[in-house]
């Protein structure tokens, strides 16, 4: 009697096991296909894989001539991922003495960026940027600039500079070409300017780039801002997603102005993670901030 019960408890106790393997087996394939539904935006972004030797293994942009020693901000909020961050924040180690410190949006909105001589916008989305600071960070940038300050924005932070968005900056005077920004991915051909020499460096002929969606600008309708100087151009394109096509070649790659006593550099593609022109970021940081000691730029158009 007592074997006969102890068996029919031990199976019971296997069927109940079972049992529970099964639902924990079926809730896990639940996941598995839930987290597969997900939309592409949520998954976690893999980095691109940059050939070394997209320029030759030849260094395009040479090291600015006795660098400052400068105090460097860089956003660190919603819209700028971290690995453009990281990939900034490799490039100000090229520059002796300088230091950047990571700061987030509401820091700006109440503190503002005194005590630095530029602040950085990085890559990432241009608009989730500007709706991380609100309306007081984005106007503690613009104060901040105005007042002698100098602003870097690499492709979202390039956005972000423009002058035809309801949630920008306006400290460029500059407008995108489409609202159709999402022309795709690639190494464009890129060409170094008259404008652009004193600042980049005297560079003959063609160069790659990376380029990621980023602004393709025109000249702005804001009769309060100076006009850009375009310093480098691209000379090939890419126009997915129904993108206009033709726009492209011959439009800033990157590009510079004044606003108010500070200076505006901006940078359509990514040449911070671009083999051979780890030192172009470096350049526009320190002639954003009045302290690259370079020829002053010519007023010729190229």
């Amino acid at each position: 009697m007592f074997a006969a019960t102890f068996l029919t408890r031990l199976l019971i106790l296997l069927l109940a096991l079972a049992s529970v393997a099964v639902v924990t087996r079926a809730e896990t394939t639940k996941a598995k296909e839930e987290v597969s539904k997900l939309p592409a935006q949520t998954k976690k972004p893999t980095p691109p894989v940059i050939p070394p030797d997209i320029n030759g293994f030849k260094t395009i942009i040479t090291p600015p001539q006795n660098p400052a020693s400068l105090k460097i901000a860089i956003f660190d909020g919603n819209g700028a991922p971290m690995n453009g961050i990281q990939n900034v924040c490799e490039r100000v180690k090229s520059m002796p003495g300088s230091s950047i410190t990571l700061v987030k949006a509401a820091e700006i909105a109440e503190k503002g960026l005194a005590g630095y001589d530029v602040v950085i916008f990085s890559g990432g989305s241009g608009g989730t940027q500007a709706k991380s600071l609100g309306e007081a960070g984005r106007e503690k940038v613009r104060q901040f600039v105005k007042k002698g300050g100098g602003y870097v924005g690499i492709c979202a932070g390039a956005y972000l500079a423009c002058s035809n968005f309801s949630w920008g900056l306006g400290i460029l005077n500059a407008s995108t070409v489409s609202s159709k920004w999402m022309r795709g991915s690639g190494y464009m051909d890129v060409e170094v300017t008259v404008d652009g020499a004193p600042i980049l460096g005297p560079v003959k002929g063609h160069f790659k780039v990376r380029y990621n969606n980023g602004p393709i600008i025109k000249p702005g309708d804001r009769a309060d801002l100076p006009a850009y100087r375009p310093l480098s151009l691209f000379r090939s394109e890419v126009a997915k997603n129904g993108s206009p096509v033709g726009v492209m070649v011959n439009s800033p790659a990157q590009a510079a102005a004044s606003y108010g006593k500070g200076r505006v550099f901006i940078s359509s593609p990514h040449p911070e993670n671009t083999p051979g022109l780890e030192h172009l970021i470096p350049r526009g940081i320190l002639w954003s901030a009045g302290k690259l000691d370079e020829p002053s730029a010519s007023s010729t158009p190229p």
